[in-house]
């Protein structure tokens, strides 16, 4: 597959034109990636209004995944998702939308800067883990029925525990009631490429965001929003100004060459090399059942275990005293993130030490349910409204103004506009949050 980006970038480097534009370094070798830094000069197109090397690209992407459009960002999912949330605005009129919990802040954001205020979406069975999910198509119609002015659901799946959400069941409930849906699958880029009837894509969703970097071989930063060829006349048509609505005007030329550069590699092997790894992570979580590791979330390239004795964190302590560093742990798991790119030895190295791993007794660590909050206020005028910084344990019947996460994974525990209780306490204290801002 042609190279549209690179092939202009190295054939601009090879000219010997004088750089009398932006960036400062003119190309000079000083960090490594300067030769491909350029900025939008004659020719080298306009990500959000593309009609020349970009929309070649993106189109090259768009063939490989099966959309109707497919949109570089080269500021992460965390546009894209703006950049879904604002499309479907635009399209509806009036956005009312419904979305689990497990949401990264990039559609808290979202929602606070177009004044959305989101319908949370509990599933009947809790969740014992603030990144985890279980909402099913029952607790999707169970919401459309208790509000019936939604039309439009969020999901994050694959979530960062692994766990996929039923998106061709949730689709269809969409379906009935005319609503889109818009799934965050951040996690799962190479899904299309995994087999049949597991990336969002496929199985319905109207909308669709992929970080390229997470589970790709693209450089950080890089993410792919996906518009269905099944989804309503006239949304694709939305998702440039969309994405521009929040995007910078001068978007990196080395993150696009990498995207670029990724056309390529999923035409050729890596589609064969991503069912390869696959395969080796299932027969690897065999290997850890026999051991006695408990594992979780079917996401075919995604390790989430935990061990008697163990808490997540103490777990992952081990695996970095024998050199190997985990993608995230807290108390109840630790999650791995291989690919295509890891060896063979990085996996014997990873059952090596684990098996070596102490054994302790005890089994399963108790993990107390999520709980669910009363709301005070939206998101917006939370966010907005003066506040304080107090110590969370004096923060029960005070309304959150900021919304509580940490940087990884930047789930909420608690949203801006909600109230806190001492169960929400007690599970802010579990992720170490020791302060809380609340409206004033």
């Amino acid at each position: 597959m042609k190279t549209p980006i690179i092939d202009f970038i190295e054939s601009y480097n090879k000219s010997g034109i004088v750089r009398l534009h932006m960036p400062g370094h003119k190309g000079v070798p000083i960090l490594g990636a300067e030769s491909l830094d350029i900025t939008e000069i004659k020719g080298a197109d306009y990500l959000y209004e593309a009609e020349g090397i970009i929309a070649q690209s993106e189109a090259n992407m768009s063939s490989l995944y099966g959309s109707a459009l497919t949109c570089y960002s080269t500021e992460g999912s965390s546009l894209s998702i703006k950049g879904m949330l604002a499309a479907a605005r635009e399209q509806l009129g009036e956005l009312h939308i419904a979305a689990a919990r497990n949401c990264h802040r990039a559609f808290l954001n979202g929602c606070i800067l177009l004044d959305l205020d989101p319908v949370w979406i509990y599933p009947e069975k809790p969740s014992e883990n603030l990144c985890a999910t279980s909402v099913t198509a029952e607790d999707v119609r169970r919401v459309f029925t208790e509000h019936p002015e939604l039309n439009a659901v969020y999901l994050t799946s694959p979530d960062y525990l692994g766990n996929m959400a039923d998106i061709k069941g949730i689709a269809s409930a969409c379906r009935e009631r005319e609503a889109l849906l818009l799934v965050d699958n951040a996690h799962g880029a190479y899904l299309r490429f995994a087999g049949e009837g597991l990336h969002p894509l496929e199985l319905g969703a109207d909308l669709c965001c992929d970080s390229a970097h997470k589970t790709l071989p693209a450089l950080t930063g890089t993410s792919l929003l996906h518009v269905s060829r099944s989804a309503p006349e006239g949304l694709a048509g939305r998702v440039k100004a969309a994405m521009s609505l929040f995007a910078s005007t001068s978007p990196s030329y080395v993150l696009l060459s990498s995207l670029d550069r990724l056309t390529s590699e999923l035409a050729g092997e890596l589609p064969r090399r991503i069912i390869e790894c696959c395969r080796r992570v299932a027969e690897v979580k065999s290997e850890l059942a026999a051991m006695g590791f408990e594992l979780s979330g079917s996401e075919p390239m995604k390790l989430t275990l935990a061990a008697p004795g163990y808490t997540g964190d103490e777990l992952a302590g081990q695996l970095r005293s024998r050199g190997i560093e985990p993608e995230y742990s807290d108390e109840g798991c630790v999650v791995l993130m291989p690919s295509p790119y890891n060896s063979g030895e990085d996996f014997e190295r990873l059952v090596s030490a684990l098996r070596e791993l102490p054994k302790r007794e005890g089994g399963r660590l108790p993990r107390p349910e999520l709980p669910s909050a009363q709301k005070a206020m939206t998101l917006r005028e939370a966010y907005f409204a003066p506040f304080e910084r107090i110590p969370v344990d004096k923060a029960a019947g005070r309304v959150c103004a900021r919304s509580a996460m940490s940087c990884t994974p930047s789930v909420p525990v608690i949203v801006g506009g909600e109230v806190f209780d001492e169960k929400l306490i007690n599970f802010l204290k579990r992720y170490s949050f020791f302060e809380a801002d609340v409206v004033k």
